[in-house]
């Protein structure tokens, strides 16, 4: 399963054009980036920091094809890069990515295993 935040606008014209072509980062470096897992915590504190309206989108990157790459990124972590747009029928959930009254995004049970400390 890979993990993608976005804004709720840029998800909003997503569902209207039936397809996501990446919010403004991904489409500057040509690829839509993904989080796995054990990343997106990290990704959100990084990238996201305070910002508020925001959806945890989960993708099932089987039917995704050799569009989708695991490349080397943060770290020297492999992280999943989408060099296509995104069919929202590989889309299985949009949640909301509200932020705590601590400021850090709080995510759902599944994810929410860890400390909300990066890394």
């Amino acid at each position: 399963m890979l993990f993608k935040i976005a804004t709720r606008e840029e998800w909003s014209v997503a569902e209207r054009q039936g397809v996501f072509r990446g919010a403004p980062v991904d489409l500057e470096d040509g690829f839509i980036h993904f989080s796995l897992a054990h990343q997106v915590r990290e990704t959100a504190a990084r990238h996201f920091a305070g910002a508020p309206d925001l959806v945890l989108v989960r993708v099932d990157g089987a039917g995704l094809g050799s569009a989708l790459r695991h490349e080397p990124s943060r770290g020297g972590q492999l992280f999943p890069h989408l060099y296509a747009s995104l069919p929202l029928s590989a889309v299985l959930s949009v949640e909301a990515l509200p932020l705590g009254e601590d400021g850090l995004h709080v995510f759902p049970d599944d994810l929410a295993t860890r400390s909300h400390e990066a890394g």
